[in-house]
């Protein structure tokens, strides 16, 4: 007999939103129970030792470890409407995860020196954050959600992506109030809006 049992999945990340944000997201979506299990920076350089990639998160499913977030929110949205609901659509919704992730990689998480960071930040959100939200804004369009005609994951990426960015350039979404929708779209939907109530609160 096949085993149709839900796996165990455990979720291993740093005490943020960040990168383990959006699994947490498909997760509440989805309503699957998960062990979101937050690290310490402390702990990290043995963690980091013991992982094949040396990279968070990764996700435990019945003892195998999967890394690369957006490579586990593929996994868990195949075979849903988050993923979207033709093949076409599938291609779409990974074109926009991966515009807003190329962006976001630009930006020097780990830099040591603050100087270097803030002037790197602050480059990136005044003169290139503004052509790709122009982008964005241009595709979306008048549709009420980024891909299609229901939500998929590419709009929690982009509500999750923009709530970081938010957080260094709060005029930043100013001048493009249809964007602000569905970021607001998605922060209402119950299961998003009892997360996003519910969890521990961190600056990123």
């Amino acid at each position: 007999m096949l085993n149709h049992t839900m796996p165990n999945y455990k979720l291993t990340y740093f005490n943020m939103r960040g990168r383990a944000e959006i699994i947490r997201y498909i997760f509440a979506y989805l309503d699957i129970k998960y062990e979101d299990h937050r690290i310490e920076q402390a702990d990290w350089p043995e963690i980091k030792s013991a992982l094949p990639f040396g990279k968070i998160p990764i996700l435990e499913v019945d003892g195998l470890n999967l890394h690369q977030s957006l490579a586990i929110a593929r996994y868990l949205t195949r075979n849903t409407d988050l993923a979207g609901k033709t093949e076409l659509e599938q291609c779409e919704v990974d074109a926009i995860v991966d515009t807003l992730d190329d962006f976001m990689s630009r930006f020097p998480w780990a830099e040591k020196r603050q100087d270097i960071k803030d002037q790197t930040f602050n480059e990136l959100l005044t003169y290139d954050a503004p052509h790709l939200l122009q982008d964005l804004d241009t595709y979306l369009g008048e549709k009420e959600w980024l891909i299609g005609n229901s939500v998929t994951w590419a709009d929690f990426y982009w509500e999750i992506c923009s709530t970081t960015l938010l957080v260094f350039k709060p005029d930043l979404l100013d001048v493009h109030p249809r964007l602000v929708t569905v970021r607001k779209k998605v922060q209402a939907i119950p299961a998003i809006a009892d997360w996003i109530q519910r969890r521990p609160q961190t600056r990123l």
